[in-house]
Parts: structure tokens; C-alpha cells; sequence
């Protein structure tokens, strides 16, 4: 058996093959990257490493060779259509290739988010393929608001944002890459969509009192308008189209869109990361 493991270099791609070399032999896995230098790390491991681009489709083609299973994460692309036609390139090489079992990162309720368009896009080209799939639909990751920054909550005593008291079903990516690595070596998979966020959503307000709780000072949640988050994060130092984002986001969280809740995750890994444990790494 060989997995292929598109994106290696990438935070969630090696995650996963850490992951997987605790379940199959380095031998059994392939990493796919853009830069053979970035990957030096893994073929010391003893996986084998082949270099291929989305957008180039006969490197994929050549990638894919022989492959058994393949792990394919989504490009981060920000051009949309273009990521429509670079993920074609990688469902038609696998296809061509004779994969035996793709398992894709999707996104969470797909359906349900107007911004998934892309993920049910390539969910629907692989099912044109007829190869056996499962849907990884992969909720917000939870390290975009549990990060290095918390350590400027605890100084000021307070987080502003513009989410009120909405929840986040969010998901570390550690707990996210075992559940591919648990996918793609396991038996039970094949054709299924897995939803996979927190079944215990938090909120800001939640975080606050987790931060008072670690630092020992008070740390409280502080609602502001759209504008005003807007604003205070370019005051901060951050670029204003992140800022704009990252308002956007919580405006998201405000009205409830990123609450919903399933038990895919902890039947597939048995279990999730607290959200203090999260915290407590962030800090270290």
C-alpha cells in the first residue's frame, strides 16, 4: 500500500504524516510538495518525496504513479476559479492514475456556506471519478484564534471583538490531521462525509475566563461593532485586508454560523484537544 499526501510541507499535511507514521511504515507513504528543499526533513525519514503543482498537470500525473490512497488538501489558492481548475488537475490525475481511495479536506455543512462552493465543486468532481472517497469536511481551525496573540489578551486584560456571544466550533489541527491519518488507514471510510468540528463550541467570553484562569489576572470579553474591530486590529499593526477578515469572521461567529455541532470528530479519533490545553500550548 502507498498513500500519497498532497501539501507535506504544509502545517496540516505534515501533521498528518506524523500521524501516519505511527500507524504504517515510512515506506507506505509518499509525500507530494512544491519545493524538494522544504522536504528534506521527511525523506530523512525515509518517506519518499515527490515534487508536483496543482497547476501543473503533468506533474501530478507523475506524483500519483503507483499510488494506493491519496490524502488530498485543498490548495490555498485565493483565486477561486483557479483553484476550481487545479483541483480538476488533481482529480483527473488520480483517476488516471488508478488511485484507489481519495479522501479529500472539504469544508464543514458545505452545503449550508455560501464560501464552500469551490469544496462542493471537487466533492462532485470526485464523485464523476467513481474511486471510492471520503469527505473530510474540516471545520475553522481553531490556531487562528488560539495563537501567540493570546499573550497581548493577558497583558491588556482585554479581547475585543465583534462575535457578542456567539460560539466557535472550531478544531486544532492536530485533532484534524488524525482524522485523515485514521481515514486513510482503516478500513470503513470509503464513501462517507465526515463533519468534523468541536461537539463543544466556545466562545470569547469563555476564552477570557480561561486566560484569567492560566495568568492568574483578569481577562475579560469586550463586544465592539463590525467597524470598530475593523479598526482596532489595524491599530494594532495588522494588515487591513486581514483586519477586514478577521472582522468578516467574527461577524460570522456573531450570527451564529459557525455554532453547529456533530460527534464525527470524537467517533474517528475517540476524543478532541481541550480548549484549555489549546490555550496553554499558545502561551508556552
Amino acid at each position: 500500500m502507498k498513500i500519497i499526501v498532497t501539501g507535506a510541507t504544509g502545517q496540516l499535511g505534515n501533521l498528518v504524516i506524523q500521524h501516519l507514521l505511527k500507524k504504517v511504515p515510512a515506506s507506505h507513504i509518499i509525500a507530494v510538495v512544491r519545493n524538494l528543499e522544504k522536504a528534506a526533513a521527511l525523506a530523512a525519514l525515509g518517506i519518499e518525496v515527490r515534487l508536483a503543482d496543482y497547476s501543473v498537470p503533468e506533474s501530478l500525473q507523475n506524483a500519483f504513479r503507483l499510488g494506493t490512497k491519496l490524502l488530498f488538501i485543498s490548495s490555498s489558492e485565493s483565486d477561486d476559479t483557479l483553484r476550481v481548475v487545479q483541483h480538476a488537475n488533481v482529480v483527473k490525475a488520480a483517476r488516471d492514475q488508478k488511485i484507489q481511495h481519495i479522501a479529500y479536506t472539504s469544508f464543514a455543512f458545505a452545503e449550508d456556506n455560501p464560501f464552500a462552493r469551490v469544496h462542493l465543486a471537487t466533492e462532485n468532481a470526485i464523485h464523476t471519478t467513481r474511486i471510492p472517497f471520503t469527505f473530510l469536511r474540516n471545520g475553522g481551525y481553531t490556531e487562528f484564534f488560539i495563537n501567540a496573540s493570546l499573550k497581548t489578551y493577558i497583558k491588556s486584560g482585554t479581547i475585543f471583538t465583534n462575535t457578542n456571544n456567539g460560539k466557535i466550533n472550531s478544531v486544532s489541527r492536530i485533532d484534524l490531521a488524525l482524522a485523515a491519518a485514521t481515514v486513510l488507514t482503516e478500513e470503513g471510510h470509503e464513501n462517507k462525509s465526515y463533519n468534523l468540528v468541536s461537539n463543544t463550541p466556545w466562545s470569547f467570553d469563555d476564552l477570557a475566563d480561561i486566560l484569567s484562569d492560566i495568568s492568574g489576572k483578569s481577562v475579560t470579553h469586550q463586544s465592539v461593532s463590525y467597524e470598530e474591530e475593523k479598526s482596532l486590529l489595524v491599530q494594532a499593526g495588522l494588515p487591513k485586508s486581514f483586519a477586514e477578515t478577521t472582522a468578516f469572521i467574527y461577524r460570522t461567529i456573531a450570527e451564529g454560523q459557525m455554532e453547529q455541532t456533530t460527534d464525527d470528530l470524537q467517533q474517528l479519533i475517540g476524543g478532541q484537544t481541550p480548549i484549555k490545553e489549546l490555550v496553554e500550548k499558545a502561551l508556552q
